[in-house]
């Protein structure tokens, strides 16, 4: 018998991968229509029928209210966040506040929070691995991105638990690329950097690796940054024009929006070989006096490339930041592992080697590196079989709340976990009996821009002059 069984599951913006490790060997397990890479798109078809993978993906465009994609972008956000509303303006589904400042996803007559529609397509992958061995599979390793805060780490686990999963281990997808990278090779001493350009989500992380010890010495990233901002630029290239021709706007029209989207991300696409493609959707849309629309547009790659350019340099300024943190220099590095289908751009190929000097490593498949290496890590776990070790860092600072509206931190982030860290605190007040601890996540010095996280009040404190009570905060991560 195999034991017991675990599966490392790349739960993507765009698509997600499940993997397992079979005789030694990490593999990527098909799903029961024979791809290798799952869609990460879940609809609710006009009979009622739950719809997930590519069939959804296939009826987007008839059906763009119920279909919902790229949820990963709302997974742990707060409805009033600026973040959340922006996020918000671009998605042809309908979405809502939930009771508790929550995202809420209308579909049909039900309404779903993000980590139930995450579950559904991790409820599809469970099956689809069940149907490879046969038998039930419960126990999974998952991977978010490494600058996902708390709240999108504890959405992320509940999604697991809704699918049915017991999800052993969370783990960072820059990290979980590298194990796939590292594993079976018998190297020397050697620093690489991961750099992670996918569908909604940016990750760039520097490690340290030697004797099967895989050390995070620094990560960074942008959890909205991503191919599907690249898409954004493209899809208002086409309905610009379009706008001051006709007067109408196909962004507001859910139909044609999806329409707009796929388009999009097929000439992206295209445009990694191709110096030039032409876009045409016919009867996009209809009016009055003229009667059908279609839209017509050439796009080359050097146009894409120069509207784009920001989002580019937003990657690029991260990996300097990152590269500083670490206290390493570009030039230092013994790899740089592209991972996540953004990274085909030639472009950042192009920006890539210009900032490390070098080419990228090419024996990495940017698609299922994430999986292989959570798949890496299940085995490890439950069956320790694999001399490899794993030390990852917080991705942000956590501390708390201090009189004058200020965030004390008290682990810093780039911290290998698991670390233990306290702060003494006095009260502030003569006779102060009750401390409120708002415990907080982020790297501003002022509370109120950083992630809360939690919060509660200490009471019974004795009465006594101010500054004369100590309250020890202690940190365990």
């Amino acid at each position: 018998m195999l034991g017991e069984l675990v599966i490392g599951i790349d739960l993507g913006t765009t698509n997600s991968v499940c993997a397992t490790v079979q005789n030694g060997t990490p593999t990527v397990i098909s799903n029961r229509s024979g791809y290798r890479i799952t869609p990460s798109v879940v609809a609710m078809a006009r009979n009622g029928k739950r719809l997930v993978g590519a069939l959804a993906r296939r009826q987007a465009v008839t059906n763009p209210e119920r279909t919902v994609v790229a949820v990963k972008r709302l997974m742990g956000r707060r409805w009033s966040a600026k973040t959340t509303q922006e996020a918000i303006q671009r998605m042809p589904y309908s979405i809502v506040a939930g009771p508790h400042d929550d995202v809420r996803i209308t579909l049909g007559e039900q309404q779903y929070s993000p980590p139930e529609i995450s579950a559904m397509v991790l409820t599809e992958l469970r099956l689809d691995a069940e149907a490879f061995f046969g038998a039930p599979v419960t126990k999974a390793v998952i991977t978010c991105p490494a600058y996902f805060n708390d709240s999108q780490r504890n959405a992320t686990k509940d999604a697991g638990r809704i699918a049915g999963l017991d999800v052993i281990r969370i783990i960072n997808e820059p990290t979980s690329a590298a194990l796939a990278y590292g594993f079976g090779k018998t190297q020397g001493e050697r620093q690489v950097a991961v750099f992670d350009l996918g569908g909604g989500t940016f990750d760039f992380t520097v490690l340290h690796m030697f004797k099967g010890v895989f050390e995070v010495e620094a990560t960074g990233g942008d959890s909205l940054l991503g191919g599907e901002d690249f898409d954004n630029r493209i899809i208002d290239f086409l309905a610009e024009p379009f706008r001051q021709k006709h007067g109408m706007d196909l962004r507001k029209d859910k139909m044609a929006l999806q329409r707009l989207r796929d388009a999009a991300e097929k000439a992206k696409c295209e445009l990694s070989s191709l110096k030039q493609v032409e876009i045409n959707l016919p009867f996009i849309s209809a009016s009055q006096q003229t009667g059908p629309l279609h839209l017509q547009a050439t796009l080359s790659r050097d146009q894409l490339e120069a509207m784009t350019r920001d989002l580019v340099q937003r990657c690029m300024q991260v990996c300097e930041r990152v590269l500083g943190e670490a206290k390493v220099l570009a030039a230092q590095l013994g790899d740089v592992l592209l991972v996540g289908g953004q990274t085909r751009m030639p472009k950042i190929q192009e920006e890539v080697r210009r900032l490390f000097g070098k080419e990228p490593a090419k024996n990495v498949n940017p698609d299922e590196a994430v999986a292989l290496g959570a798949s890496i890590q299940g085995a490890m776990l439950l069956h320790e079989e694999q001399e490899m070790l794993l030390l990852d860092v917080t991705p942000h600072s956590l501390g708390i709340a201090i009189a004058g509206g200020f965030f004390q931190k008290i682990i810093s982030k780039n911290t290998t976990v698991p670390t233990s860290a306290h702060h003494v605190f006095t009260t502030v007040k003569d006779d102060q009996t009750s401390a409120k601890i708002t415990v907080l996540q982020g790297e501003s010095e002022a509370a109120t821009d950083n992630e809360l996280l939690g919060e509660f009040m200490l009471t019974g404190l004795r009465a006594a002059p101010r500054g004369a009570v100590d309250i020890d905060v202690i940190f365990d991560i």
